[in-house]
C-alpha cells in the first residue's frame, strides 16, 4: 500500500498547490509507515518532478502524451486510476483546484473510495479511518469528515499546507504510459484558460491586486496592473467589473468565479459583497482600499485604508517600487 499524489504543472513547473499537496501525502504516508508517490501527467520538466523528492515523494510516475497538456477529464482520470493500481495507492492526495475538483468525484466513484475536498488539515488516522477536517459555507466554517472506506481521497485545500524543504533529496522520475486512446479525449476542450501576470498564475499567486467599479472604468485599471507589477503579483476583478468587459472574465474572482487563497489579496475599489467574499476570504491577510468608511468590505479585512483610490495607491506603487532600490 501507498500513497498517491496527483501532480499538476504549468510552463514546465510544478504548481505550488501541487508541491502543497506533495507535502500532505509524504506526512500522511510517513504517518501509515509507507511511501509516498507521485503522478505528472503533461509538459512537466523531468527536474521539477525530481525535486519533489524534497516534498518526501520516493517515486514519480510521468505521462508526457502531447496530447495531455491540456486537461481533458477522462484520460487524466485513467492515467490516475491505472497508476493508483499499480502502486497499490489507497490514498490520492491532490489539490483543490478546478482539475482537482473536476477529478474528484469521478475518481470517487470509479475506485468505489470516499471523497474529502477543501481539506485544511493532516488527518487524524485511527485503524481504517481517517477523520479529516475541511473547509465548508465558502470558509466561513470547517466540518470534520471521517473516511471509512478502503480507499479515501483528500483534495487539499490551497495555501492551507507548509511545503517542506528537505534540501538533496530528490524522486525518482519513471515514465508511464497508459496506452490512451482517441476515445479517451472525445471530450477534450478546443481551449484552455489560465489567467496569469507576468508569468504569475492567479490560482497559484501568493499576492494578488484586485479592482472593482471604484475604478471608475478600464482606462484607470493601470492602478492595479502597476501595483501588482512592483509586488510581483497576479491581478483580478469583481464580476461587476467582468460583466462590464473591462476586464476579461478569466480575471473575475468570486462565488461566481476563480477562489483564490493567497497570502496578500489586496482589494482596490470594491464594496465587499458576499459573493465576492466567497472568493477570497480564505486570503491570510486582506487589505482593502475604498474612500467609502461604510463599504462591508472592512468589515472582512485585515487592515483598510479609507480614501481615494487615485490618490493612495500611486503612494503604494512608489512605496513598493521602493523595497527594491
Amino acid at each position: 500500500m501507498s500513497v498517491l499524489v496527483f501532480v499538476e504543472g504549468y510552463n514546465g513547473e510544478v504548481k505550488k498547490s501541487s508541491l502543497e499537496a506533495a507535502s500532505y501525502g509524504s506526512q500522511v504516508a510517513k504517518a501509515l509507515g509507507t511511501d509516498a508517490k507521485a503522478v505528472a501527467i503533461g509538459e512537466v520538466k523531468e527536474e521539477a518532478l525530481a525535486a519533489l523528492g524534497a516534498q518526501g515523494i520516493s517515486k514519480v510516475l510521468y505521462d508526457h502524451d502531447d496530447r495531455l497538456h491540456n486537461f481533458v477529464a477522462e484520460a487524466y482520470l485513467k492515467v490516475i486510476a491505472q497508476a493508483a493500481a499499480q502502486e497499490s495507492a489507497k490514498v490520492i492526495v491532490f489539490s483543490n483546484t478546478n482539475v482537482g475538483a473536476a477529478l474528484g468525484s469521478r475518481l470517487a466513484v470509479r475506485l468505489n473510495g470516499s471523497l474529502a475536498t477543501n481539506v485544511t488539515q493532516l488527518p487524524e488516522i485511527s485503524g481504517d479511518s481517517f477523520t479529516v477536517t475541511r473547509g465548508v459555507f465558502s470558509g466561513k466554517a470547517f466540518a470534520q469528515v471521517k473516511l471509512t472506506s478502503d480507499v479515501k481521497l483528500i483534495a487539499v485545500k490551497k495555501n492551507t499546507i507548509e511545503i517542506l524543504n528537505d534540501a538533496g533529496t530528490t524522486a525518482a522520475v519513471e515514465p508511464f504510459s497508459t496506452g490512451l486512446s482517441d476515445a479517451d479525449f472525445a471530450a477534450a476542450p478546443k481551449e484552455t484558460v489560465l489567467q496569469e501576470t507576468d508569468g504569475v498564475l492567479l490560482q497559484e499567486a501568493e499576492i494578488v491586486v484586485s479592482g472593482g467599479r471604484g475604478l471608475k472604468g478600464p482606462e484607470n485599471w493601470h492602478l492595479v496592473e502597476d501595483l501588482a507589477k512592483a509586488l510581483g503579483a497576479a491581478t483580478a476583478c469583481s464580476k461587476p467589473v467582468s460583466d462590464q468587459d473591462w476586464r476579461p472574465h478569466s480575471e473575475h474572482v468570486g462565488q461566481t468565479g476563480i477562489t483564490i487563497s493567497p497570502n496578500l489579496y489586496i482589494a482596490i475599489g470594491i464594496s465587499g459583497a458576499i459573493q465576492h467574499l466567497a472568493g477570497v476570504n480564505s486570503s491570510k491577510v486582506i487589505v482593502v482600499i475604498n474612500k467609502d468608511p461604510e463599504a462591508p468590505f472592512f468589515k472582512a479585512a485585515d487592515y483598510g485604508i479609507v480614501g481615494d483610490a487615485f490618490e493612495v495607491v500611486p503612494k503604494l506603487i512608489e512605496a513598493a517600487k521602493a523595497l527594491d532600490r
